[in-house]
């Protein structure tokens, strides 16, 4: 948190989070680059120097703060499984959750994947941000293997998170929710097989 944060009114808090929601919104149907600060201030009704009382580092902060907001709403939708996965039960209502969540959305896709390619080619520190969050929600399924008696927790997890955003690719591809379904029932089965094994 830097310090300007810290120093925040609860208004303006509120203000600043608004901000970030309606930009995290438009970046999912635009993307980075089709997200302009007029944009943002046309879908928040704020002025030029509003925008950057709170984004002094201007669009580049923003869409940091935007990457950090969407990958800690993704992971706040897959609690508490996430952090139970400790039986096959757990991991589909873990399954179950995580359907919830995108069918939920106004867009389907992972906020997070989506964000992955365009950082990638931007901003380092951006990518950096992307894949810290990728790297962790990773290796929280890999400990959810692990805990379960996985063979090969690490090999499994990794192809269980590439499942996973195969999956949730398509269903932004076709803008249907079947994909990710076929995908979690993949998943599914790539655990109980482990296990089984």
């Amino acid at each position: 948190m830097t310090t300007q944060q810290q120093q925040l009114t609860a208004k303006g808090e509120a203000t600043r989070a608004r901000i970030v929601e309606a930009t995290a919104d438009h970046i999912l149907a635009a993307g980075i680059g089709g997200t302009s600060l007029d944009d943002v201030r046309a879908a928040t009704t704020t002025s030029k120097s509003q925008l950057f009382h709170y984004f002094p580092g201007g669009k580049a902060e923003l869409v940091r703060a935007v990457v950090a907001f969407q990958a800690q709403r993704v992971h706040d939708a897959q609690q508490p499984a996430l952090a139970a996965l400790d039986t096959i039960a757990s991991w589909e209502q873990w399954a179950a959750a995580i359907l919830a969540h995108y069918r939920a959305q106004p867009r389907f896709g992972c906020p997070i994947g989506s964000l992955s390619a365009e950082a990638a080619a931007t901003d380092a520190e951006l990518a950096h941000d992307v894949e810290a969050y990728m790297r962790d929600w990773r290796l929280q399924l890999q400990a959810g293997l692990e805990r379960i008696g996985a063979r090969d927790p690490e090999r499994v997890g990794a192809a269980i998170f590439a499942t996973l955003q195969g999956g949730l690719l398509l269903t932004r591809t076709e803008q249907a929710i079947w994909p990710l379904e076929a995908a979690l029932d993949g998943i599914l089965t790539q655990v109980r097989a482990a296990v089984a094994s």
